[in-house]
Protein backbone atom coordinates (compact mmCIF):
# COMPACT_ATOMS: atom_id res chain seq x y z
CA UNK A 1 0.00 0.00 0.00
CA UNK A 2 2.80 2.41 0.89
CA UNK A 3 4.61 1.70 -2.37
CA UNK A 4 1.40 2.20 -4.33
CA UNK A 5 0.79 5.60 -2.74
CA UNK A 6 4.44 6.57 -3.14
CA UNK A 7 4.26 5.77 -6.87
CA UNK A 8 1.17 7.98 -7.32
CA UNK A 9 2.93 10.89 -5.63
CA UNK A 10 6.20 10.48 -7.53
CA UNK A 11 4.35 10.38 -10.85
CA UNK A 12 2.78 13.72 -9.85
CA UNK A 13 6.24 15.27 -9.57
CA UNK A 14 6.73 15.00 -5.82
CA UNK A 15 10.31 14.16 -4.82
CA UNK A 16 11.02 10.58 -3.85
CA UNK A 17 11.97 11.27 -0.22
CA UNK A 18 8.96 13.50 0.34
CA UNK A 19 6.68 11.04 -1.45
CA UNK A 20 7.85 8.17 0.75
CA UNK A 21 7.34 10.16 3.96
CA UNK A 22 3.87 11.28 2.88
CA UNK A 23 2.90 7.77 1.78
CA UNK A 24 3.82 6.39 5.20
CA UNK A 25 1.92 9.20 6.94
CA UNK A 26 -1.23 8.69 4.86
CA UNK A 27 -1.29 4.92 5.19
CA UNK A 28 -0.57 4.88 8.92
CA UNK A 29 -3.06 7.60 9.78
CA UNK A 30 -5.94 6.21 7.74
CA UNK A 31 -5.35 2.53 8.51
CA UNK A 32 -4.61 3.07 12.20
CA UNK A 33 -1.58 0.79 11.88
CA UNK A 34 1.97 1.58 12.92
CA UNK A 35 4.67 1.61 10.26
CA UNK A 36 6.28 -1.45 11.90
CA UNK A 37 3.01 -3.36 11.65
CA UNK A 38 2.63 -2.49 7.98
CA UNK A 39 6.21 -3.51 7.20
CA UNK A 40 5.61 -6.82 8.99
CA UNK A 41 2.72 -7.58 6.65
CA UNK A 42 -0.39 -6.38 8.49
CA UNK A 43 -3.14 -5.82 5.93
CA UNK A 44 -4.93 -2.55 5.36
CA UNK A 45 -8.70 -2.94 5.16
CA UNK A 46 -10.47 -2.46 1.84
CA UNK A 47 -12.35 0.59 3.18
CA UNK A 48 -9.14 2.19 4.44
CA UNK A 49 -7.35 1.38 1.17
CA UNK A 50 -10.03 3.18 -0.83
CA UNK A 51 -9.76 6.25 1.37
CA UNK A 52 -5.96 6.18 1.24
CA UNK A 53 -5.91 6.10 -2.56
CA UNK A 54 -8.45 8.93 -2.68
CA UNK A 55 -6.21 11.11 -0.51
CA UNK A 56 -3.13 10.25 -2.57
CA UNK A 57 -4.91 11.11 -5.82
CA UNK A 58 -6.16 14.40 -4.37
CA UNK A 59 -2.63 15.30 -3.30
CA UNK A 60 -1.31 14.40 -6.74
CA UNK A 61 -4.00 16.36 -8.57
CA UNK A 62 -4.21 19.53 -6.47
CA UNK A 63 -0.62 19.72 -5.10
CA UNK A 64 -2.20 20.95 -1.87
CA UNK A 65 -0.06 20.23 1.20
CA UNK A 66 -0.84 16.83 2.65
CA UNK A 67 -1.45 18.56 6.00
CA UNK A 68 -4.31 20.54 4.49
CA UNK A 69 -5.82 17.43 2.95
CA UNK A 70 -5.59 15.46 6.19
CA UNK A 71 -6.53 18.50 8.30
CA UNK A 72 -3.66 18.24 10.74
CA UNK A 73 0.10 18.47 11.16
CA UNK A 74 2.41 16.95 13.75
CA UNK A 75 4.49 19.39 15.80
CA UNK A 76 6.65 18.24 18.73
CA UNK A 77 4.83 14.88 18.56
CA UNK A 78 1.41 16.48 19.02
CA UNK A 79 -1.31 16.63 16.39
CA UNK A 80 -2.38 20.19 15.50
CA UNK A 81 -5.41 21.06 13.43
CA UNK A 82 -4.49 23.12 10.35
CA UNK A 83 -6.36 24.69 7.48
CA UNK A 84 -5.85 27.38 4.84
CA UNK A 85 -5.98 30.11 7.51
CA UNK A 86 -2.81 29.12 9.37
CA UNK A 87 0.81 28.45 8.62
CA UNK A 88 1.63 24.75 8.79
CA UNK A 89 4.01 24.33 11.77
CA UNK A 90 7.58 23.68 10.66
CA UNK A 91 10.25 21.58 12.41
CA UNK A 92 12.48 24.66 12.65
CA UNK A 93 9.98 26.27 15.01
CA UNK A 94 10.47 23.43 17.49
CA UNK A 95 13.88 24.97 18.22
CA UNK A 96 12.18 28.26 19.10
CA UNK A 97 9.90 26.44 21.56
CA UNK A 98 12.80 24.62 23.19
CA UNK A 99 14.83 27.81 23.56
CA UNK A 100 11.85 29.69 25.00
CA UNK A 101 11.14 26.89 27.48
CA UNK A 102 14.78 26.91 28.57
CA UNK A 103 14.75 30.69 29.09
CA UNK A 104 11.48 30.34 31.01
CA UNK A 105 12.99 27.72 33.32
CA UNK A 106 16.03 29.91 34.03
CA UNK A 107 13.77 32.90 34.69
CA UNK A 108 11.81 30.94 37.28
CA UNK A 109 15.07 29.90 38.97
CA UNK A 110 16.16 33.50 39.51
CA UNK A 111 16.30 34.53 43.12
CA UNK A 112 13.27 36.52 44.17
CA UNK A 113 11.16 35.66 41.11
CA UNK A 114 7.46 35.71 41.91
CA UNK A 115 5.23 33.85 39.47
CA UNK A 116 3.26 33.20 37.47
CA UNK A 117 5.49 33.44 34.42
CA UNK A 118 3.77 35.45 31.68
CA UNK A 119 4.52 34.63 28.04
CA UNK A 120 3.26 36.32 24.87
CA UNK A 121 3.36 34.74 21.40
CA UNK A 122 2.85 37.24 18.57
CA UNK A 123 1.36 35.90 15.33
CA UNK A 124 0.30 32.67 16.98
CA UNK A 125 -1.39 30.95 14.02
CA UNK A 126 -2.17 27.38 15.11
CA UNK A 127 -1.21 28.27 18.68
CA UNK A 128 1.54 25.65 18.57
CA UNK A 129 4.19 27.85 20.21
CA UNK A 130 2.42 28.87 23.45
CA UNK A 131 0.73 25.47 23.73
CA UNK A 132 4.01 23.57 23.45
CA UNK A 133 5.88 25.95 25.77
CA UNK A 134 3.15 25.35 28.35
CA UNK A 135 3.33 21.58 27.85
CA UNK A 136 7.12 21.64 28.20
CA UNK A 137 6.83 23.31 31.62
CA UNK A 138 4.00 21.49 33.40
CA UNK A 139 5.31 22.23 36.90
CA UNK A 140 5.92 25.95 36.39
CA UNK A 141 3.13 28.45 37.22
CA UNK A 142 2.61 29.90 33.76
CA UNK A 143 0.14 32.04 31.83
CA UNK A 144 0.66 32.17 28.06
CA UNK A 145 -1.19 34.39 25.59
CA UNK A 146 -1.17 33.98 21.83
CA UNK A 147 -2.25 36.89 19.64
CA UNK A 148 -3.05 37.05 15.95
CA UNK A 149 -4.66 39.56 13.62
CA UNK A 150 -6.66 36.77 11.94
CA UNK A 151 -9.89 35.71 13.64
CA UNK A 152 -9.93 32.56 11.49
CA UNK A 153 -6.45 31.65 12.73
CA UNK A 154 -7.53 32.22 16.33
CA UNK A 155 -10.41 29.77 15.85
CA UNK A 156 -7.87 27.11 14.85
CA UNK A 157 -5.63 28.00 17.80
CA UNK A 158 -8.51 27.69 20.28
CA UNK A 159 -9.46 24.33 18.79
CA UNK A 160 -5.89 23.11 19.28
CA UNK A 161 -5.72 24.48 22.82
CA UNK A 162 -8.87 22.59 23.78
CA UNK A 163 -7.81 19.38 22.04
CA UNK A 164 -4.46 19.37 23.85
CA UNK A 165 -5.92 20.33 27.22
CA UNK A 166 -4.12 23.64 27.74
CA UNK A 167 -7.14 25.92 28.26
CA UNK A 168 -6.21 26.63 31.89
CA UNK A 169 -2.78 28.02 31.02
CA UNK A 170 -3.10 29.35 27.46
CA UNK A 171 -5.43 32.04 26.10
CA UNK A 172 -5.80 33.72 22.73
CA UNK A 173 -6.69 37.27 21.77
CA UNK A 174 -7.10 39.24 18.54
CA UNK A 175 -4.32 41.77 18.17
CA UNK A 176 -2.18 43.31 15.44
CA UNK A 177 1.17 42.93 17.25
CA UNK A 178 0.57 44.98 20.45
CA UNK A 179 -2.41 47.07 19.31
CA UNK A 180 -5.03 44.84 20.94
CA UNK A 181 -3.25 44.63 24.29
CA UNK A 182 -3.96 46.71 27.40
CA UNK A 183 -1.27 48.84 29.07
CA UNK A 184 -1.42 46.50 32.08
CA UNK A 185 -0.58 43.44 29.95
CA UNK A 186 3.04 42.72 30.89
CA UNK A 187 5.15 39.68 30.05
CA UNK A 188 8.37 38.03 31.17
CA UNK A 189 8.97 36.57 27.71
CA UNK A 190 7.78 37.63 24.27
CA UNK A 191 8.21 35.04 21.53
CA UNK A 192 7.38 35.22 17.83
CA UNK A 193 7.80 33.43 14.54
CA UNK A 194 6.70 36.44 12.48
CA UNK A 195 6.27 36.76 8.71
CA UNK A 196 9.82 37.23 7.41
CA UNK A 197 9.76 36.56 3.66
CA UNK A 198 9.86 39.63 1.37
CA UNK A 199 6.99 39.56 -1.11
CA UNK A 200 9.60 39.91 -3.86
CA UNK A 201 10.88 36.43 -2.95
CA UNK A 202 7.49 34.75 -3.42
CA UNK A 203 8.38 33.03 -6.67
CA UNK A 204 11.38 31.31 -5.08
CA UNK A 205 9.13 29.32 -2.74
CA UNK A 206 7.75 25.83 -3.23
CA UNK A 207 4.29 25.71 -4.80
CA UNK A 208 2.88 24.09 -1.66
CA UNK A 209 3.97 27.15 0.32
CA UNK A 210 3.26 30.08 -1.99
CA UNK A 211 -0.05 28.69 -3.26
CA UNK A 212 -1.55 27.38 -0.03
CA UNK A 213 -0.05 28.94 3.10
CA UNK A 214 -1.76 32.25 4.04
CA UNK A 215 0.16 35.23 2.68
CA UNK A 216 -0.57 37.08 5.91
CA UNK A 217 1.62 34.58 7.77
CA UNK A 218 4.45 34.54 5.23
CA UNK A 219 5.22 37.87 3.63
CA UNK A 220 6.45 41.32 4.56
CA UNK A 221 6.21 44.53 2.55
CA UNK A 222 9.85 45.52 3.05
CA UNK A 223 12.76 44.16 1.06
CA UNK A 224 14.71 42.41 3.81
CA UNK A 225 11.83 40.71 5.64
CA UNK A 226 12.32 42.54 8.96
CA UNK A 227 9.11 44.58 9.05
CA UNK A 228 7.62 42.65 11.98
CA UNK A 229 10.86 42.25 13.92
CA UNK A 230 11.13 46.04 13.83
CA UNK A 231 7.51 46.58 14.92
CA UNK A 232 7.85 44.15 17.82
CA UNK A 233 11.16 45.56 19.02
CA UNK A 234 9.88 49.13 18.87
CA UNK A 235 6.81 48.35 20.99
CA UNK A 236 8.05 45.56 23.23
CA UNK A 237 9.32 47.55 26.20
CA UNK A 238 5.81 48.78 26.97
CA UNK A 239 4.78 45.17 27.53
CA UNK A 240 7.94 43.54 28.87
CA UNK A 241 8.59 43.25 32.58
CA UNK A 242 12.01 44.34 33.83
CA UNK A 243 14.72 41.84 32.88
CA UNK A 244 12.39 40.37 30.26
CA UNK A 245 13.31 38.49 27.10
CA UNK A 246 12.36 38.40 23.42
CA UNK A 247 12.91 35.29 21.30
CA UNK A 248 12.44 35.31 17.53
CA UNK A 249 12.60 32.67 14.86
CA UNK A 250 14.89 34.07 12.17
CA UNK A 251 14.47 33.88 8.43
CA UNK A 252 16.99 32.81 5.82
CA UNK A 253 15.81 34.16 2.48
CA UNK A 254 17.73 34.14 -0.80
CA UNK A 255 20.73 32.76 1.07
CA UNK A 256 20.87 35.71 3.47
CA UNK A 257 20.57 35.31 7.25
CA UNK A 258 18.48 37.91 9.04
CA UNK A 259 20.46 37.48 12.26
CA UNK A 260 22.78 40.51 11.75
CA UNK A 261 19.89 42.77 10.74
CA UNK A 262 17.71 41.76 13.70
CA UNK A 263 20.69 42.06 16.07
CA UNK A 264 21.27 45.61 14.86
CA UNK A 265 17.57 46.50 15.22
CA UNK A 266 17.64 45.10 18.75
CA UNK A 267 20.65 47.21 19.71
CA UNK A 268 19.00 50.33 18.28
CA UNK A 269 15.99 49.67 20.53
CA UNK A 270 18.01 49.09 23.69
CA UNK A 271 18.08 45.29 23.79
CA UNK A 272 21.07 43.08 24.56
CA UNK A 273 21.90 39.98 22.53
CA UNK A 274 21.86 36.88 24.75
CA UNK A 275 22.40 34.16 22.16
CA UNK A 276 21.77 32.98 18.61
CA UNK A 277 20.92 29.31 18.14
CA UNK A 278 21.60 27.45 14.90
CA UNK A 279 19.28 24.78 13.50
CA UNK A 280 20.36 21.35 12.28
CA UNK A 281 21.31 22.83 8.91
CA UNK A 282 23.72 25.26 10.60
CA UNK A 283 21.47 28.26 9.89
CA UNK A 284 20.96 31.00 12.50
CA UNK A 285 17.39 30.15 13.48
CA UNK A 286 16.60 31.59 16.94
CA UNK A 287 17.73 34.84 18.54
CA UNK A 288 17.28 35.69 22.22
CA UNK A 289 17.37 39.29 23.43
CA UNK A 290 17.07 40.83 26.89
CA UNK A 291 16.16 44.26 28.18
Amino acid sequence: MIKQVEKILIQAGIGQGEARAEAELIVCEISGLKIEEILMGCKVSALASKKILGIAEKRAKTKAPIQHILGFSYFMNDKFFVDENVLIPRPETELLVRCAADVASKTIEKQGFQGPLNILDIGTGTGCIPIEISKALPDIPLEAMGVDISVDALRVAIKNMEALGEQRRVIFRKSDVFKGLRPIDKFDIIVSNPPYIPLSAKETLQDEVKNFDPELALFTKDENGTEFYKAILEGAKKHLKSNGYILFELGFTNGISQAPIVSNLAEQNGFTLEFIEKDLAGIDRVICLSC
